[in-house]
């Protein structure tokens, strides 16, 4: 696969990536989408295990490993071998980054602790993901993404009230656990700037989610209430839901502002609305929030889906579809704002893919390749330590390193 001189704030930065799945890798795919070096390392016989999660396609391949593995070289390395250990510290001697998610206590047993990885590369920020911490009676626990979901609040809160807890549809406590990485590793760095020196940034997936929770526990702390499953609304947010349509689609309708209200209320032919002692007032709606949703249903069933949209849109009033995938592709603005580019995969061919974002006027990041195969890169990245074609035969014979596949 031929790969693209990066762009974006990150050229100077070396990152290497020990992680698999979610959590770790996407932090790296973010660094590397804005233009960091991310050399990952990957066990020589599987991978991580991304490259086959979700629907697989043509070899086995996932559609997923060609966004989270975007950016990024692969450098297999079997880390369970001392040869393959120093290896990979020699790597991490010259980085400035590295991200891992094995389970805490792993790397010390392998003599590859931040105290021994800083020793050697003082300069060393090490985003180390786990679901629990480094430290505290669950830390050496498997954490998976629903445990952490589960533990920081969020999965109780999820779904209708009158049925178990739903998961969001996707795997939303490991992405915020990667953001968090991300915005350590870039307060990491403006202190190195300052001193010289790097840090150890211990992210945990329970505490990611928690992070997002508002005042879930403040308002248990103050008033005793815990916080209840309310399906498609927030209480006492209203109108603030989505509303049937004429051929059984949804509508999305924010007007729970005074002014929103009105403008909503006239353009329904209901103004007296606006005067009923039911919803005259943020607080008098949220209060009657079940039948004033009844109230904008009546209505909005009666009509289809695209003239509600142009009509709400010209009255001002904050409204949108539930868009899928084929809406995203076809929809003016993703196109205008080129949310969604393509990349040349040597299997899939073009791939469609979600661009980086946040958008930067001066240094943007960009999708420069899709996910590499495993150990495309080992010959390239190993080679730069000094290794011969000899060494690296004698690495392959031994299994530390693989051959270069396909997947």
């Amino acid at each position: 696969m031929t790969t693209i001189a990066p762009t974006g704030p990150l050229t100077d930065l070396k990152v290497i990536e020990m992680g698999s799945l979610i959590a770790g890798p996407f932090c790296g795919q973010i660094l590397g989408d804005f233009g960091a070096d991310v050399v990952k390392i990957e066990d020589p016989k599987v991978g991580d295990p991304m490259r086959q999660w979700g629907r697989s396609l043509p070899k086995g391949l996932s559609p997923w490993w060609p966004v989270i593995g975007r950016n990024k070289r692969s450098v297999t390395l079997d880390l369970r071998t001392p040869e393959g250990r120093d290896l990979a510290m020699a790597l991490i001697d010259q980085a400035d980054i590295l991200i891992e998610n094995f389970r805490p206590g792993t790397l010390e047993k392998w003599g590859m602790g931040f105290e021994v990885l800083a020793g050697r590369n003082p300069g060393l920020i090490m985003a180390r993901v786990s679901g629990f911490g480094q430290t505290g009676p669950y830390a050496e626990r498997a954490g998976y993404g629903l445990i952490g979901e589960a533990m920081g609040g969020l999965r109780y809160v999820t779904g209708e009230p009158d049925r178990p807890p739903a998961r969001a549809g996707i795997s939303i406590g490991d992405s915020l656990t990667a953001l968090h990485a991300v915005m350590g590793v870039t307060m990491a760095l403006h202190h190195r700037a300052r001193t010289g020196r790097g840090q150890m940034i211990d992210v945990a997936l329970y505490e990611s989610v928690l992070s997002v929770m508002e005042n879930l526990v403040t308002e248990y702390d103050l008033t005793g209430y815990v916080r209840e499953r309310s399906g498609s609304i927030l209480p006492g947010i209203a109108p603030s839901n989505i509303y049937p349509c004429l051929h059984g689609e949804g509508i999305l309708i924010g007007g729970n502002g005074d002014t929103v209200f009105a403008r909503l209320a006239e353009t329904m032919g209901r103004p007296e609305l606006v005067a009923d002692g039911r919803f005259n007032s943020h607080a008098a709606r949220g209060l009657h929030q079940g039948e004033l949703d009844g109230l904008i249903s009546d209505w909005t069933r009666t009509q289809s889906l695209t003239e509600l949209l142009a009509r709400l849109e010209a009255d001002g009033i904050p409204c949108g579809r539930v868009f899928r995938a084929p809406d995203m592709l076809a929809d003016p603005q993703f196109q205008a704002r080129q949310a969604i580019v393509e990349a040349d995969h040597p299997v899939f061919g073009k791939v469609k893919m979600q661009n980086t974002f946040p958008k930067m006027s001066e240094t943007p990041g960009a999708v420069r390749w899709p996910g590499p195969r495993l150990g495309e890169h080992t010959e390239q990245v190993l080679g730069a330590l000094g290794l011969t074609e000899d060494a690296l035969t004698d690495l392959r014979d031994k299994g530390i390193i693989s051959r270069t596949s396909d997947t």
